[in-house]
């Protein structure tokens, strides 16, 4: 397969004969913010940012391009925020954008930030598949992406045996009930991005998984990345009659209660993986009876009960689950220009090679007893 993770930015010929770097970037909820430069030994020169945000004092457009001119470069996104925050004049007002919003599309304007367009997009639909080779195929098609072997994806995952997937950090034994494990005939299986525990049944829920390269959440932070990711799939939601929106850090909800919530994991080799989970179905009585959720999880939810945290998409739009999905991944290709794709013979043998020495086994599953 040949994968291609970005395009360069775009180069403005100038009056003497160099050339300007331009670079935008839609905040998420926000306006859109642009710049172009040039760098000349390293620095940024001439910076001209623009835009259709808000600012006062009018003066401060100025004062944001001056705290830009003449910084290296080779600065992280952080940096640059910092220094256009410190450039700002006090009592200064950003509407629509951000000193973050300015970093990110500095970076873009030097391909070191890239955003949706940048990337061809591939959609891998619902297979079934053991829980246990979904979870390794997230480790592995991450891996791939982040060393340029795979085009950034989107998948659907799909499986039979009851499951439950637990968070990186989490202890087996303070999560999961043995003896309703054993009742049910339920899996457990443990993932490589933190978070909670997920119960899964075929057909109770709808899970996803985001393969990107890291450059397109870069200067964007931790927490915002998540509503980032996942914009297309409030739209989706949104042209179902749902209107959709995350509760920090990690929680999708509606004005009816949470119906999903998202991980990541960040892999040194630049790959990223967002993945989300979202209720469909869930047979509540079966699920408490399979997780030990405890009263203090729940103290910060409202909520005295786990089965009122169960909301499902089921009876919030009166769909059948398939034509849910077939909604998110038309919205989906639409807005990326996504082409359907499929799982390699390799990458499910890697996968399935995983599970044999770290996904099936006790010791990565009681890594944390």
């Amino acid at each position: 397969m040949e994968a291609m993770t970005s395009h360069p930015a775009p180069e403005i010929p100038t009056n003497d004969g160099g050339s300007r770097l331009h670079g935008e970037f839609k905040v998420p909820g926000g306006k859109l913010v642009v710049v172009d430069l040039e760098v000349k030994d390293g620095r940024f020169a001439n910076v001209s940012l623009s835009g259709d945000f808000f600012l006062e004092p009018d003066e401060a457009l100025v004062d944001i391009n001056a705290a830009l001119t003449d910084l290296s470069a080779d600065l992280s996104a952080a940096d640059i925020a910092a220094a256009v925050a410190a450039g700002l004049p006090e009592g200064a007002t950003l509407f629509g954008f951000s000193a973050e919003a300015v970093a990110v599309t500095v970076r873009r304007a030097l391909s070191k930030a890239t955003g949706w367009a940048d990337h061809p997009w591939e959609l891998i639909p619902p297979s079934v598949l053991p829980t246990q080779v979904n979870v390794a195929l997230d480790e592995v098609l991450t891996e791939e992406v982040g060393a340029g072997r795979r085009n950034p994806t989107l998948r659907f995952w799909d499986w039979e045996e009851p499951s439950v997937v637990i968070g990186s950090f989490q202890s087996v034994r303070n999560e999961v009930d043995p003896e309703g494990v054993a009742r049910h005939g339920v899996t457990v299986v443990r993932r490589i991005s933190g978070g909670g525990a997920m119960f899964m049944e075929a057909g109770n829920c709808i899970t996803y998984s985001l393969y990107i390269p890291q450059t397109l959440v870069d200067g964007i932070s931790f927490a915002d990345s998540y509503a980032f990711l996942d914009a297309w799939v409030m739209a989706a939601l949104e042209k179902l009659g749902i209107t959709a929106f995350y509760v920090p850090l990690n929680d999708i909800a509606t004005d009816q209660g949470k119906i999903g919530g998202a991980a990541q994991k960040r892999l040194a080799n630049g790959g990223m993986l967002h993945h989300v989970t979202m209720s469909y179905d869930i047979d509540a009585d079966k699920m408490v009876d399979v997780l030990r959720i405890g009263k203090e999880k729940l103290s910060d939810k409202g909520t005295r009960s786990a089965k009122k945290r169960v909301d499902p998409l089921r009876r919030q739009t009166g769909l059948a689950r398939s034509a849910i999905i077939q909604a998110m991944q038309e919205v989906f290709a639409e807005r990326y220009g996504a082409q359907e794709s499929r799982l390699s013979a390799e990458e499910l043998a890697e996968a399935r090679s995983r599970v044999e020495t770290k996904f099936g086994t006790e010791e990565w599953l009681y890594r944390v007893p």
